[in-house]
């Protein structure tokens, strides 16, 4: 099942079978991921409907994700909630949880009030306090229980996962998989070294559910304030997967952009100081996942059209000097906090690799 008959008059009959009943004015909202439409009500209002990629997630992650934002929405935590759907089918709800998610014609959606907003100007401490505090509360809720259905970040399987995936497709060229197989490898290593190191058995690292995707472009401020929005990628993990996004440039710059962020955010509960070791690992976990994430969407038309520079000896060719210059980075990292591992010798061009879309899993 794909996305071909979804076209604005499927999205106005779907809608409409559970109670939203469209003006006729449907606008199509840039995602990768799923298909994200804005509708336009008879009463007034206007909604967007997100239509879930089959297959993706079962039933069960995205009621979960759904019921996440719900205990946080009346915890007065500001995000997007789904609204509660009249005539969704029998059995696609948690217990105790209302109906968010309906099904029919092959597809799944859900559907939220539209929420404007811009990006939040991280070059003001007092925004990023702000932005601490918010994330802080969201996870003094996360912390209450864990995940049950929803992915569980683990560095060794998501990362030999992602590379067993990108090689086994054959999308590493033959001129460039010499370069990048061992660069990915030992990149890879050195993510699992980290994590292994600062979080042996006896002193565990805390794991917490989270938004998951926490970058720019999912944070709208609006009213003064920061909202969350698309939750679709929450996931039980560490702490600081839901801060290292949100800062940027050299090793100075991010160290105090952080510390003005945990400002705001120990308000509302405590931070591991071990975790900021995490930041190097978890942003090259994240590239490499990120190729994955494209290689297995590469059958979605909309893939080729947007990414083309996928898959060619330039990309790959970038994407070894950039794990080389995250193994530096990872050392150093390493090197501050005391942990020896082994560096490979690349001259360290404090590269950083930026991604914009949804994150592979």
């Amino acid at each position: 099942m794909d996305y071909s008959d979804l076209d604005p008059q499927h999205v106005l009959d779907a809608l409409a079978a559970t109670g939203l009943r469209g003006d006729g004015r449907v606008l199509q909202l840039n995602s990768y991921e799923n298909r994200v439409f804005q509708v336009f009500l008879e009463d007034g209002r206007a909604v967007v409907a997100k239509f879930y990629r089959p297959g993706r997630w079962s039933d069960a992650q995205i009621l979960e994700e759904h019921a996440f934002a719900l205990e946080l929405a009346a915890a007065e935590v500001p995000v997007v909630p789904p609204l509660v759907l009249a005539g969704a089918a029998p059995g696609m709800q948690l217990l105790g949880t209302p109906p968010t998610l309906a099904c029919g014609g092959g597809h799944r959606w859900a559907v939220a009030a539209r929420c404007a907003g811009r990006e939040p100007e991280l070059d003001d401490p007092a925004a990023l306090r702000q932005l601490g505090r918010f994330i802080g509360r969201l996870h003094e809720v996360g912390r209450k229980r864990p995940f049950r259905h929803r992915h569980h970040l683990d560095p060794h399987a998501d990362g030999r996962r992602a590379m067993r995936l990108l090689l086994d497709g054959g999308f590493v060229p033959d001129t460039e998989r010499a370069a990048w197989e061992p660069a990915c490898a030992r990149a890879l290593d050195a993510v699992n070294a980290a994590f292994e190191a600062h979080f042996p058995a006896t002193a565990p690292l805390a794991m917490l559910r989270l938004h998951g995707d926490c970058h720019l472009g999912n944070v709208l401020w609006r009213d003064g304030a920061p909202h969350m929005v698309d939750l679709d990628d929450a996931m039980q993990g560490p702490a600081v997967q839901d801060l290292w996004m949100l800062v940027s440039g050299d090793h100075r710059t991010m160290a105090q952009q952080l510390d003005t962020l945990l400002e705001g955010y120990l308000q509302f509960g405590a931070f591991d100081a071990r975790e900021r070791a995490l930041i190097e690992p978890l942003r090259t976990l994240r590239m490499v996942r990120h190729s994955a994430w494209l290689a297995a969407r590469w059958s979605d038309p909309t893939f080729p059209l947007n990414f083309p520079f996928f898959g060619t000896a330039a990309y790959w060719s970038q994407q070894t000097a950039q794990l080389r210059e995250q193994l530096e980075a990872m050392a150093t990292s390493a090197a501050v906090a005391g942990i020896t591992t082994p560096r490979q010798g690349w001259a360290d061009d404090e590269g950083e690799a930026h991604f914009d879309g949804d994150g592979f899993a």
